[in-house]
């Protein structure tokens, strides 16, 4: 959907509603699971929730959140909108001249006021560097923290399970970790998101829906 804003740009309706809902829940579950649990890895240096105790129920709360929300992101782009292939895997046009052409943009071009060679419409959301991370991210460093977090709640019944990966130390060390690589992708997300033609350009479609758009 498109509408006219100006003589010389218009918006595109690019999230729907339970993108953005979606989107603004796992944003607040993900940097409370950040908080939190930097309190449980580091007691004695951060006290921000009362107890020790009082951070594993709220990480282990704020966990559970968003494991739902992950569930039904991948239930709507799977089942209701259809496009969880199109959107997030990159394909080979995107593979071949589309990585290396929105790198130089983010890495050189953008600085010097270049054009972004991607335009965002609602079948072409990410541009290629985006599917990629996104891919990485979305399907394999999100399940992986989801189900490190789930055994360490779960030691006990899931026994097993936590000594075939090593035992308890190494399964905190790979849940400490991959958290920390996705704190990372979290701070790069939010930097890259300040690089539209205004600071907010970007961040505003998340809250209303519309992007606007140069139509040069």
């Amino acid at each position: 959907m498109k509408e006219k804003v100006n003589g010389t740009s218009e918006r595109i309706y690019l999230q729907p509603t339970p993108v953005r809902i979606w989107h603004w829940l796992n944003a607040s579950g993900i940097i409370t699971l950040g908080i939190s649990g930097a309190q449980i890895r580091f007691p004695e240096y951060l006290n921000l929730f009362g107890s020790y105790k009082a951070a594993i129920l709220l990480h282990n709360t704020a966990g559970i959140l968003v494991s739902i929300s992950f569930s039904l992101w991948f239930f709507y782009y799977t089942c209701v909108a259809r496009k969880m292939t199109r959107l997030y895997v990159p394909n080979k046009e995107d593979l071949r001249h589309g990585l290396m052409r929105q790198a130089v943009f983010y890495f050189f071009n953008y600085f010097q006021g270049g054009p972004n060679p991607h335009h965002p419409t609602p079948e072409n959301k990410f541009n290629p560097l985006q599917k990629s991370a996104y891919l990485a991210i979305m399907f394999v460093l999100v399940p992986m923290v989801s189900l490190t977090g789930l055994l360490l709640m779960n030691i006990t019944p899931l026994r097993e399970m936590v000594l075939f990966i090593g035992g308890l130390k190494i399964l905190v060390a790979l849940h400490f970790l991959l958290a920390c690589s996705l704190f990372a992708f979290l701070f790069t997300h939010v930097y890259l998101a300040t690089l539209g033609r205004t600071p907010l350009a970007y961040v505003k479609p998340m809250w209303t829906g519309w992007e606007e758009i140069d139509e040069h």
